[in-house]
């Protein structure tokens, strides 16, 4: 899997809002996620964000989205055959940390990102990235603090077999992320 990593925290950069009005707070309710319609466009998306948001996780989501890519997307960028690059799926993730260690410095979570884009590129899945971009966030009316935008691509030869890849993708990330949540899986926590 091709992973990258970025800083977001200047002027008009995006800030994540975890207080938003819709937030589904799967820490408290996972068995809500079905009430999150973006499960329904990607497979596998509901089991990540439960996984994210279980008691081992390191982190938890504040918001996602899923969406068609409408402009060409490069093979080299996704580590795709060309003939696999002609639909693309694409989506995001908010990560909030549970504890505000490491992520307490722009230092800090851009070292907790450089780690996770390492573990990620050593994952055995063509065809799709994730991008990693520290933003910073909202976490209650009053707090401020910094989270992470994760946002995967994947494509395909026709738009089932990007939505398979992303969800693989997803899956991929959230095993890499939270691999003490539960449903047990194999790699490293987030640092």
């Amino acid at each position: 899997m091709e992973a990258d990593w970025e800083l977001e925290l200047g002027g008009g950069a995006p800030v994540i809002d975890a207080c938003w009005a819709g937030l589904v707070d799967l820490r408290v309710s996972p068995q809500c996620v079905v009430e999150i319609e973006e499960t329904r466009a990607l497979p596998g998306l509901a089991e990540a964000l439960v996984r994210m948001n279980a008691p081992g996780s390191p982190v938890w989501t504040a918001k996602c989205d899923v969406w068609v890519v409408e402009e060409p997307v490069d093979p080299f960028e996704l580590d795709a055959a060309p003939e696999d690059a002609a639909h693309a799926v694409a989506c995001y993730i908010d990560l909030l940390p549970r504890s505000p260690q490491p992520w307490n410095t722009p230092e800090g979570a851009a070292e907790a990102c450089r780690a996770l884009a390492a573990r990620l590129r050593a994952v055995a899945l063509q065809a799709c990235r994730v991008d990693l971009v520290v933003r910073q966030a909202r976490i209650a009316p009053e707090g401020y603090g910094l989270g992470i935008s994760a946002y995967g691509t994947a494509c395909g030869a026709d738009e089932c077999a990007a939505r398979a890849r992303l969800g693989a993708a997803v899956a991929a990330f959230a095993n890499t992320l939270a691999p003490s949540a539960p449903p047990a899986a194999s790699g490293s926590p987030l640092q």
